[in-house]
């Protein structure tokens, strides 16, 4: 445990787990934009700055939501799974291993299912912000 066992232990795996998966969506989602659009827009003598406000970021924009909600329950994951390791009194991962230790399976299940309607909720409220932000997004369209 190169960072202890408080706070930075945990934000370091929750870190090293959700870093990767988003850089290569955010990647992808810069490149989506065609040659033929960024053409257009360099006919048009937009700049570099432009072309990405204007262009390159709105593609990107459902890559990165996608990397969002990914995300969201990996680092709840990575988060409880670190808890599991580092920490020695608090935190839902501790609750649970030593109520299964404790033969106290009602209360780690309890705390399985907060988890699980918390990545939900969580997972929820990325979805209506994608559909905000997205709209005009061919998947959305009715």
């Amino acid at each position: 445990m190169w960072f202890g066992f408080d706070w930075p232990s945990k934000a370091a795996m929750v870190v090293v787990m959700t870093f990767f998966p988003m850089l290569v969506n955010a990647v992808a989602g810069l490149d989506a934009s065609g040659h033929l659009e960024r053409d257009l827009m360099r006919s048009y003598g937009a700049s570099w700055w432009q072309t990405l406000v204007k262009l390159r970021l709105p593609a990107a924009m459902p890559f990165v939501f996608n990397a969002l909600k990914i995300n969201s329950t990996l680092a709840l994951i990575g988060a409880i799974v670190a808890e599991f390791f580092g920490t020695p009194i608090v935190g839902m991962g501790f609750r649970i291993s030593t109520e299964v230790g404790r033969l106290g399976l009602d209360m780690a299940w309890a705390e399985i299912a907060v988890a699980a309607v918390t990545g939900s909720v969580f997972y929820g409220l990325l979805v209506a912000v994608e559909r905000v932000v997205t709209f005009w997004h061919p998947s959305y369209r009715k």
